[in-house]
């Protein structure tokens, strides 16, 4: 005989108490290991018996996702310790899902060792609510269509030193790539006029910041977001409070001097740090939301466009029948007599064509933030009968969807043409999802397209892209969102036209078009 609190149980008892604990244990089980909810079926599961849950790879873990989906159907369930996650990996899935349910799917599940001691709360890619609208709200005043045009002087500019640069130093266009992004969205951002070279301190530890974020991103990497408790611990992250530290000390010294211009006779220029801080009666943020927003943006657009730039130019030079047609177009459209400008981009479907199937053929975002939401209220995925419950991780594969063979035939191949409709222009109908889903897809989208576009149009202008034979070639290597430390692969760059002539046209072209 036992006793609890003082008072006599019988062996009856102690039976039925320990029938009861073995039934909640199995429920417990069932729960977290078992893909079932309350009003249906959760998507398929892969069997694993792992504890921690399904294994991804650190490295390429978009190809053991894209082998589940192939395996078990357009959305699957997967576990990170006693977290189940949603994965869609169909092109209609993910606009049923995704794009129609966007504003049902706008939150972001909580990431407490990113969202909460990394970013100290203040990012905008892990917030929800209100401080997300009142951010956003900002944001999208700089960065929305209209708004937007009104940097194309300013990407001219910058992508006219991109040419040059190459012509200088052909070896190492992916930094050169990175200098003309890190240039022109520290313009944007803080309206930033010396030069700007991807070595820049300031550059180089912002980029640091984000290739950090994502290394915690990778499920598992931190304990924490299997034991929430641990974040209250004194000990505990030291490596991701100190990084807080750093970059709310970067962003606030980032703001503070444009604060400082503008109450000297020093003028910058435009800037959206300076709309911020001109707009301080509106009362939507606070001193260090400003400082995050402005970083953030910076942070976010520094790495992502000059990879998106690299991206269509590794394209150019693995494909060379498609790279011909592209500059077969611009002769025909632009000639050799005078430099292309975003006045010519309506008369250059191709070259469009070209770099969206670039963006598909190496997607960038495989595995990033923008493609993580948690639904509001329950989903139901009425084709398949899936039950998506409130609060569940939902994550877009876009590895997956850009390899979906009934939206895109043959799917490995490298068809432009596919982008484009019997009169010849980009169809209306066809879509990937570059910039993420729904309500948070990302805001800098029209500023990264026009960059995609004038780099890409000048430089296939100027210059035939060839791979060297003799040097690796590594064309996954940019899907990251990251620029690789070690070198991807060479690209020879030849010009098309004689080098003193070229240099003579990018020294004199406009800063406007």
């Amino acid at each position: 005989m036992v006793q609890l609190f003082d008072l006599p149980i019988s062996d009856n008892t102690q039976l039925v108490l320990g029938a009861a604990v073995c039934i909640g244990l199995v429920g417990v089980i069932n729960w977290t290991y078992f893909p079932s909810s309350k009003r249906g079926l959760l998507p398929p599961s892969p069997p694993t018996w792992r504890l921690l849950g399904h294994f991804l790879p650190l490295r390429y873990s978009f190809l053991t996702i894209a082998g589940w989906i192939d395996e078990y159907g357009p959305l699957i369930t997967i576990r990170s310790g006693t977290k189940k996650i949603i994965i869609i990996g169909r092109h209609k899935a993910a606009v049923e899902i995704m794009e129609r349910q966007g504003g049902l799917l706008s939150d972001r599940p909580r990431m407490i060792a990113a969202g909460e001691i990394l970013s100290g709360g203040q990012s905008i890619g892990f917030i929800n609510g209100d401080k997300l609208r009142r951010m956003r709200r900002v944001l999208h005043t700089h960065l929305q269509p209209k708004a937007a045009e009104a940097y194309q002087p300013l990407q001219m500019s910058h992508a006219k030193h991109t040419v040059l640069d190459i012509l200088n130093d052909p070896h190492n266009f992916h930094t050169h790539a990175v200098t003309y992004s890190a240039a022109t969205i520290l313009k944007i951002a803080y309206g930033k006029n010396t030069p700007t070279s991807a070595t820049d301190p300031e550059v180089r530890d912002v980029r640091h910041l984000m290739k950090y974020f994502r290394i915690v991103l990778h499920p598992g990497a931190y304990l924490v977001e299997s034991i929430p408790w641990l974040k209250y611990l004194p000990w505990y992250g030291q490596d991701l409070k100190q990084q807080f530290k750093k970059s709310r000390e970067l962003y606030l010294n980032q703001l503070n001097h444009v604060r400082q211009q503008l109450q000297s006779d020093v003028d910058a220029g435009p800037s959206f740090a300076r709309y911020m801080l001109e707009h301080d009666h509106l009362g939507y943020l606070t001193e260090t939301e400003k400082a995050f927003l402005a970083g953030g943006l910076f942070g976010a657009a520094s790495d992502s466009t000059a990879v998106a730039i690299c991206t269509v130019l590794i394209a150019a030079a693995c494909f060379p029948e498609e790279q011909a047609k592209v500059q077969a177009e611009i002769d025909t459209v632009i000639g050799r007599h005078r430099a292309p400008t975003f006045a010519d981009q309506q008369s250059l479907p191709y070259l469009e064509a070209f770099i969206l199937e670039a963006m598909r053929w190496r997607p960038l975002a495989t595995n990033v933030l923008q493609t993580i939401h948690r639904p509001k209220v329950d989903l139901t995925h009425w084709q398949e009968n899936y039950h998506i419950p409130a609060g569940t991780t939902v994550y877009g594969n876009h590895w997956s969807i850009s390899r979906d063979p009934e939206v895109y035939p043959d799917p490995d191949a490298f068809k432009p043409q596919r982008w484009i409709n019997d009169e010849g222009h980009i169809r209306d109908d066809l879509k990937f999802f570059v910039f993420g889903f729904g309500r948070r897809v990302c805001p800098g989208l029209h500023i990264a397209n026009r960059s995609m576009f004038i780099n890409s149009l000048l430089i296939f202008w100027a210059f035939q892209l060839i791979l060297d034979p003799t040097k690796p070639l590594d064309d996954w290597s940019f899907m990251n969102q990251l620029i690789p430390s070690d070198r991807p692969c060479v690209i020879d760059f030849k010009t098309r036209f004689p080098e003193v002539e070229l240099r003579h046209m990018m020294e004199s072209y406009p800063d406007s078009g």
